[in-house]
């Protein structure tokens, strides 16, 4: 097929007139996800003229670009040059990072934690402490705003979207679905059961970069009781220094 190419562990093909998307192929979820974000990665030192979108997620990367600047044909070489360079050996990445994330459960904050704990055949404490058990990967970047998409907790099935989703969900909001985790950056509509919300701010968008977060790096959730919500309020989502 014109404007699509076999490069070993990926197929590159165009995607309409100013964009290529990769996608790994035949590998393992993880390895599948790192052989994209380090495409990305090696996209982005290349700094090649014209491109202006860089998105990787879970198996796939999109590179967006200005087709009066360059074309699918420049892109192509450049993404089979540089996934044949990866497939030389691994490169390292950037280490990640530790968030830890106050949340409160349940109520108010988190109005489909009875129904989520229902649909899993569980307590409410037992879906919190699953939630907040051990840390969860950040893989994405979604919308809105850059949401953390991050894997979800050991739950024992998928949890299933809201039958009606919501006009607007509150920033800070903690929500999950099939087997995914988000923190809602910003006020948005949503279709995730929400399972509480922290009280840090998450998003600044006067920050450079926007995000304080990046795929690779973690959240372990820890929960906290309603009138601690005070103690927190307002402070600024920061990796962990220790």
């Amino acid at each position: 097929m014109a404007g699509t190419a076999d490069s070993g562990e990926v197929t590159i093909a165009d995607c309409g007139d100013s964009a290529v998307v990769v996608k790994a192929v035949g590998l393992p979820p993880d390895r599948a996800w790192r052989t994209v974000h380090a495409l990305a990665d090696a996209v982005e030192a290349a700094r090649p003229g014209g491109v202006y979108g860089i998105v990787p997620t879970y198996d796939t990367l999109l590179v967006e670009f200005d087709c009066a600047t360059t074309d699918h044909l420049t892109l192509r070489r450049l993404l089979r040059y540089e996934s044949g360079r990866l497939a030389e050996g691994p490169r390292p990445g950037p280490a990640p990072r530790r968030f830890v994330v106050p949340v409160v459960y349940g109520g108010e904050h988190g109005p489909d934690l009875p129904v989520v704990a229902e649909q899993l055949g569980l307590t409410e404490a037992e879906v919190v402490e699953l939630h907040s058990r051990a840390p969860l990967t950040v893989r994405c970047f979604g919308a809105p705003a850059a949401a953390p998409m991050m894997d979800g907790p050991a739950f024992p099935r998928p949890v299933p979207r809201l039958a009606s989703p919501r006009t607007s969900v509150v920033p800070g909001s903690i929500a999950v679905a099939g087997r995914q985790a988000v923190i809602s950056p910003m006020p948005s509509p949503g279709g995730w059961p929400l399972l509480g919300r922290t009280p840090l701010r998450v998003l600044d968008l006067d920050a450079r970069p926007l995000t304080p977060y990046r795929p690779g790096d973690t959240f372990q959730f820890v929960p906290i009781a309603p009138e601690q919500w005070d103690e927190h309020a307002g402070a600024a989502l920061e990796a962990c220094h220790d």
